[in-house]
This record gives structure tokens, C-alpha cells and sequence, in this order.
């Protein structure tokens, strides 16, 4: 018990109509590695959040270094030692990176903040992350993998003794994951406690030294990651035997019905981000994009949805022109999207359920200008059900759903436009196993139900699962098209690395 800095003893937090945690004892040893594991809505960021004294328990303490805590904040944590980087980035998108780092936190000289001390920290901190950006960048400038390791620098800016992390590695490529793990195994060397959160089963197993299982906000199981596998972790999360993976397999052969033509987008500093891309998605078919950070994934699915307005090429829904309408005629006319960054791009924080759901189609529900309860609730509760999301009631915020519900409830909005093409930009980011598989099945309905999708993934797994086809990109630039039996881990990663020929395996 001597190396225990922190713990969590009989803590229980209680909603209303919601039990996230009942009678959870938990402890954080100084230099070990927890990995922390379990379905969206099983508890997780609650117990960190109340760790990290964000979230008050409704009874049970916090127990540091031995003594029990009087009482618990923000403050007090951050006193003790105890950082936290949330799944869902908490960074301020118009600030600097060096101010996002030091912001609450400013290093001051002489009564004025020390630019040029904090740059220098700041400088030294991306340095050691291997992420070779101007400290005086904007945050809102930065793709969303670097956003999430300027995140991991801010929390290794304080004297910290205690780090969670909730799923670290989601945006991230796999270059960068493992320039996190050499982090985080020398920050467990010098003693610090670690708890990391990561719905990629493998990965945790590579990293912990300890597994720790949350089912329905109880603590089930707990075990040295030396003594378990991925079956065992999965069995313990959801109460049953692990499922394969259903693998995708040949679709007819049909009319195109999403035609891209000669796609190029530069940056306003010149620099191209996509490069004469062309690709068809065929009715009934999904199409895996694939590519590492930075290839232009994100670009391109923007672009086809009228996001990128510097975009130049030719794209077309059903023959249609979509080129010279704008995003909202684009979904009129049949495409939806799902972004890749819901917090920020996809979800209105603060409002109910049922809102986010029905945000898309309160034109076409509304009659005379009037939206009535009825006409918003029904469509609402049969989306709910059709995607299955858990949730208190369709009047419940947004925020207090799970990330894998939030994910359903952004995938629904798009389904009640009645899509006849999806675009899925990273369509499972920080979705447990459970959820994921829910989410692949209904991505598998929709093209057996005639639509064409096109899903960018950056899990190999996930594009092998779901892609009857798969098209690579390489510096914005199409550098590989692969049949579903030819898209070997092998060859995928070999086209994502290529500089310029492209590799094309149709049989």
C-alpha cells in the first residue's frame, strides 16, 4: 500500500435515472501502467473525472498518499500532482499552442507573462512528442492528431504524479503511437501513476501492467496484463464470448453512384493538399479510404461535401453535378457525412437528444413554421431504436451520453436525410468493441440497402471489416486501389508510403 498515490474507495455517482458508478474501489501505484477497460457507458471517464476531482461522487472518498481527502477539486488536483487528458480534446482552438500549454499556468517576469520562457518549454515539450510545429501556431490551424498531441504536452507541462489518459492515441498515427508509448513507459519509470483509457484492445495490452474491467459502472474484473488476452477482455466487457469481426466481401457490380473527377484543393499557402483524386463509389458498395496522417482523407471527404470551397474537380451523385451547390444542397440532393471530430464538428453540446437527432430534417417536419412535439419525437425515438442508442430519454443532453452513443445519435442525424451516399470520416474513433461492431453492422445494412458509402479509416482492421474495395492515399495523391482479397496489411501500408506510382489490384 506504500506505493499507492491514489485511490477510490466505495465511490458511487448517481443522475438522475443513471447509476454511472456503484461501490467502485480503485487504486493508481506509483510507476505502474493501468489500462482501464470498458463498454461506452460502463463508467470509465466518470471515474477518472471524479479522480481528477472534475466529478463529485455521490458517496465514497478519495484517498492520496494514505490520507483521506476532506474534499476534492479541480484545484486540489491539480495541487497534488493529478492530470488528465480527455478523450474529447479541452483545448482553445483561437490561442497559440504555447498559450494553450501555460494558459492558467502563465510563467511570469517582472509582473508580465515570459513569452520566451514558455516558448522555450513549449519548444522543448514538442520536441520530445517528435511534433516539429511553431509553438506560436494557432490551435485551430492544426489537424486534429496534432491537436492531440499539443493536449498530451499540456499535461506533461506540470509537475504530474498522477496521468489519465483517455484514449490518447484516437487521432493519432501509428508513428506517433509509438513516440506516446516511449512517453509513457518513461514516465512510469520515474515513478508516475498512469491510467490509460483506449478501446484498442491490443494496443492496451502492449502498454499496461494491469487491466481493470467497468461493466454498467461496477468493477468486475482485475488482472495483470501478462495473464490476459483479447477474448478475456472482451468476455469481461460485455458479459459474453468474443465475436469475429464479419469481413466484407464482393458487391455486384453497378452504376456509379458517387463520381469523383480530378479532386484538387491547395492550401492558402500553396502547399497541395489533394491532387487530381478520382474514385467512383458504386450503389450498394463501401469503399475504405485509407492513408496515414496527413494523406488528405479528411480534405477529401470535405471537399465532396462542399466544405473545401477552394476545391476544383468534378464530383457527381447519380449523374448529378454536385460541383457548383453548396453543402446544404448537397445533402438535399443525397450526401451526409460524419465527421471525424464530433465534439466540435457534429454535436450542439447543451441540447437534448432529440434535437441533435433531428437538427437535419426540421424543415421537412416542420408544417406552417411549427414544429410540434409529436412530429419531432416520432421519427426521433424510431432512429433511436433503429441504431439502438442508450440513452434516459430522447430528452436527455447530448453530453451525457457515452462517446459510442453520441456516435449513433451523429449517424442517425445523417440517416434521416435519407442518404443515397455516406461519407464516414474515422466513423468509430473512442467507440468501444461492442459499439464498434453495432456501428459496422449498420454501416453493412445501409449498402445492402442501396447505398454507396465511403469510409475513411486509419485502423487497418476496421477498412479489412468493412471495404468490398479500398483506395489509398499518399501525400494527396491516389497511390493505390485494392480489391477487399488483395488489401493486405502489407500492401496497404506500402501505398500509404508511396511517393508517387500507383498500385492497382482489381482481381
Amino acid at each position: 500500500m506504500n506505493d499507492c498515490v491514489l485511490e477510490a474507495r466505495g465511490v458511487s455517482v448517481q443522475y438522475p435515472g443513471t447509476l454511472a458508478l456503484s461501490n467502485v474501489t480503485y487504486s493508481l501505484r506509483r510507476g505502474q501502467i493501468g489500462a482501464l477497460i470498458g463498454e461506452n457507458g460502463a463508467g470509465k471517464s466518470t471515474l477518472v473525472r471524479v479522480l481528477a476531482g472534475i466529478t463529485q461522487p455521490t458517496s465514497g472518498q478519495l484517498v492520496c498518499d494514505g490520507s483521506p481527502l476532506p474534499q476534492s477539486g479541480v484545484e486540489m488536483a491539480a495541487r497534488l500532482g493529478i492530470a488528465i487528458i480527455h478523450q474529447e480534446l479541452n483545448l482553445c482552438p483561437n490561442l497559440t499552442i504555447e498559450e494553450n500549454i501555460f494558459l492558467g499556468r502563465e510563467r511570469t517576469r517582472w509582473g508580465l507573462i515570459d513569452h520566451r520562457e514558455q516558448r522555450r518549454v513549449t519548444s522543448q515539450l514538442l520536441g520530445r512528442l517528435n511534433l516539429a510545429v511553431d509553438p506560436s501556431l494557432r490551435v485551430g490551424d492544426l489537424p486534429l492528431g496534432q491537436q492531440q498531441l499539443v493536449e498530451i504536452a499540456k499535461a506533461l507541462a506540470g509537475n504530474v504524479r498522477v496521468l489519465m489518459m483517455d484514449e490518447p492515441t484516437s487521432a493519432l498515427s501509428a508513428h506517433e503511437i509509438v513516440t506516446l508509448f516511449r512517453i509513457v513507459r518513461e514516465l512510469a519509470a520515474s515513478g508516475v501513476a498512469i491510467v490509460y483509457i483506449s478501446h484498442r484492445l491490443e494496443e492496451l495490452l502492449e502498454i499496461a501492467d494491469t487491466v481493470t474491467v467497468l461493466r454498467d459502472g461496477r468493477l468486475v474484473a482485475e488482472a495483470p496484463a501478462s495473464e490476459v488476452d483479447v477474448p478475456w477482455i472482451v468476455e469481461q466487457m460485455t458479459g459474453r464470448s468474443a465475436a469475429s469481426s464479419q469481413a466484407a466481401g464482393e458487391v455486384a457490380v453497378t452504376e456509379p453512384i458517387l463520381t469523383v473527377d480530378g479532386l484538387t484543393l491547395f492550401h492558402p499557402h500553396g502547399r497541395a493538399l489533394l491532387r487530381d483524386v478520382s474514385l467512383q463509389v458504386r450503389s450498394g458498395e463501401i469503399v475504405g479510404l485509407y492513408g496515414l496522417m496527413g494523406a488528405g482523407r479528411t480534405e477529401l471527404l470535405e471537399s465532396i461535401m462542399g466544405l473545401r470551397a477552394a476545391a476544383q474537380g468534378s464530383i457527381a451523385l447519380g449523374g448529378k453535378a454536385l460541383d457548383k451547390l453548396d453543402t446544404s444542397e448537397r445533402i438535399a440532393a443525397g450526401l451526409a457525412m460524419v465527421p471525424e471530430d464530433r465534439k466540435t464538428a457534429a454535436l450542439f453540446p447543451g441540447h437534448s437528444v432529440l434535437s441533435n437527432l433531428t437538427i437535419s430534417q426540421v424543415g421537412a417536419l416542420a408544417r406552417r413554421g411549427w414544429l410540434s412535439p409529436t412530429a419531432e419525437q416520432v421519427p426521433g425515438q424510431q432512429m433511436c431504436e433503429r441504431l439502438t442508442v442508450k440513452t434516459p430519454g430522447l430528452n436527455a443532453p447530448i453530453d451525457s451520453l457515452s462517446g459510442g452513443n453520441q456516435q449513433k445519435v451523429v449517424l442517425g442525424r445523417c440517416l434521416m436525410t435519407a442518404p443515397r451516399a455516406l461519407l464516414l470520416d474515422e466513423p468509430t474513433r473512442g467507440v468501444d468493441v461492442g459499439a464498434k461492431e453495432e456501428l459496422h453492422e449498420k454501416i453493412r445494412q445501409l449498402a445492402k440497402e442501396g447505398a454507396g458509402v465511403l469510409v475513411a479509416s486509419s485502423e487497418l482492421d476496421e477498412i479489412r471489416a468493412l471495404a468490398h474495395r479500398v483506395v489509398v492515399l499518399s501525400r494527396g495523391q491516389v497511390s493505390g486501389e485494392f480489391a477487399h482479397h488483395a488489401a493486405s496489411d502489407e500492401a496497404l501500408a506500402c501505398a500509404a508510403s508511396a511517393n508517387g506510382a500507383i498500385q492497382e489490384v482489381r482481381t
